[in-house]
């Protein structure tokens, strides 16, 4: 996104414009939103249950590109503007059948590492959700419920 350009202010709702793969699985972009430095990753309260998330979301039928999606999800969850520096690829399916529900059903995630240009002070979704920097150790453990994230975080570049 361009510096001038607007960002909207009002997260995407809905699953109306969802794409999904070849199974039904929910096609699902996101970011590991790292430092300059690349000593600390930026994670992300989820709104569903306690815990930390990477930000990430259904990438939609108006966007070109899963990196698109992905850099749509920074902004709306974690008021960031972040700079696409590798492709991390697709994640298949890690939560267990009991964990799938219709509000999260089977997903393939396509990530991406990034590196956080800005940090705004106001963000779509800054009611509902914090942010918080952690290093390689801490982000371990805040994702090790979450293995989709955690293959995510093992893939990308950070300082360990």
């Amino acid at each position: 996104m361009a510096a001038t350009q607007q960002l909207p202010m009002q997260s995407r709702t809905g699953r109306v414009n969802q794409r999904y793969g070849a199974q039904g699985e929910r096609l699902v972009a996101g970011v590991v939103p790292l430092s300059a430095d690349n000593h600390y990753v930026l994670l992300i309260q989820s709104t569903k249950r306690n815990g930390w998330v990477l930000p990430k979301g259904g990438w939609e039928t108006d966007e070109a590109t899963a990196q698109d999606a992905a850099k749509r999800e920074a902004w709306e969850e974690a008021g960031i503007i972040c700079k696409i520096s590798y492709d991390l690829g697709l994640i298949g399916e890690r939560r267990k059948a009991d964990q799938l529900t219709t509000q999260a059903p089977k997903a393939s995630y396509h990530f991406f590492q990034a590196v956080v240009e800005r940090q705004e002070a106001q963000w779509p979704e800054m009611h509902k959700r914090s942010r918080q920097w952690f290093n390689y150790t801490q982000a371990r453990q805040a994702l090790a419920e979450r293995p989709e994230l955690l293959a995510a975080l093992e893939k990308c570049t950070m300082q360990r």
